[in-house]
């Protein structure tokens, strides 16, 4: 799979990443939604304390609708009651009777299939994915490369809910590589790899901007708890995401057309009501 090295996001895409996630954090709507899911998030509860259970929700989580997030629960809590040495011990009729709300069965089940192989490797190599000196691009590669339907964007997922909300990683789903890098001007390559492209944008960004971001987040009275040592890569990412769900993935009569060269982006003066 192709990789590359990460460099510092220029100037132009800071400032503008920046913009937008200052006007988009003033959003009522999407305070509202991100106050909700920051501290515990619907999709990847704090609840579950494995984090094999983890990865393996997050690698389920994919095409499954919003609509449809009270079932994924479901499921996530079943496959936690089991254990992951229960889950993987399982036949896959049983795995197909437990994933089969969500469709998408058979996928799922090599999913987890090869999640177990690549847990199994891990062990043998003594490599620990929750120690701390063990570098996230590394594991987000590894992950992606050996486990069946992962691809970036789920490692992201996974090893961000592996290691908790505020380990440092901005997951980047298609629609914020089709739909937000657009809005912001932000030039991705072709393929799975602009989802770690835009990751390395938008991590490099919160990194130099950490102050100004959480001082946003705090200026703007969001109820959310950031940790005093991370910089607030979680708290970013949900304004984005959240902003792209609600602004983005739908015609808004709001959406200024000249994005990304207008600053306010929604309910500015070139838009008409």
């Amino acid at each position: 799979m192709k990789s590359f090295v990460r460099s510092r996001p220029s100037w132009s895409e800071t400032n503008r990443i920046h913009r937008l996630v200052e006007r988009a954090a003033g959003l009522p709507e999407v305070q509202a939604e991100v106050e909700a899911n920051h501290d515990e998030n619907r999709w990847w509860p704090t609840t579950i304390a494995d984090p094999r259970i983890r990865m393996v929700a997050a690698g389920w989580s994919t095409r499954v609708s919003y609509r449809m997030i009270d079932t994924y629960a479901g499921v996530v809590s079943a496959a936690d009651l089991m254990g992951f040495d229960s889950l993987v011990a399982a036949t896959d009729a049983e795995l197909a009777q437990l994933v089969g709300p969500l469709g998408l069965a058979k996928a799922r089940i090599a999913y987890l299939r090869s999640l177990m192989e690549l847990l199994r490797q891990w062990e043998k190599d003594s490599t620990d994915p929750m120690a701390g000196e063990i570098d996230s691009d590394v594991l987000i590669r590894t992950f992606a490369e050996h486990v069946r339907g992962a691809s970036y964007k789920v490692a992201q997922c996974a090893v961000l809910y592996a290691r908790g909300y505020h380990c440092g990683i901005v997951p980047v789903d298609s629609g914020m590589v089709t739909k937000l890098a657009p809005a912001l001007g932000v030039s991705l390559p072709v393929g799975a790899v602009a989802h770690e492209k835009f990751r390395y944008i938008l991590e490099g960004t919160v990194h130099v901007r950490s102050a100004d971001f959480r001082a946003l987040a705090e200026s703007l009275a969001y109820d959310v708890s950031i940790p005093a040592e991370a910089e607030p890569t979680w708290w970013v990412h949900l304004v984005l995401i959240y902003f792209k769900r609600l602004h983005l993935n739908g015609p808004s009569d709001r959406l200024c057309r000249r994005r990304p060269l207008c600053a306010k982006i929604v309910d500015c003066s070139h838009v008409r009501h």
